[in-house]
């Protein structure tokens, strides 16, 4: 489960078994989770966070959507 990036109290990172789904990243904070894919961003799940969070973590989302990208096809590459 490599972490790519903490950013404001929330850690984004994938699993490693997902090799196989459209690219994406997961969010943690606390107890909430969210999944957002990458291509076009999207909220794909929500578990706990509120709109505003929400819009929070996809700002940052976009922002870092190029690194998650690279990092996704250099952890699914080995």
């Amino acid at each position: 489960m490599p972490t790519v990036l903490l950013e404001k109290g929330y850690r984004f990172f994938f699993f490693s078994n997902e090799w196989n789904e459209p690219i994406h990243i997961h969010i943690a904070k606390d107890r909430n989770y969210a999944k957002f894919w990458l291509e076009p961003i999207a909220l794909a799940k929500n578990y706990g966070f509120s709109a505003s969070e929400l819009s929070e973590i996809k700002r940052c989302v976009a922002a870092y959507a190029q690194i998650f990208k690279e990092k996704w096809h250099e952890h699914f590459a080995q």
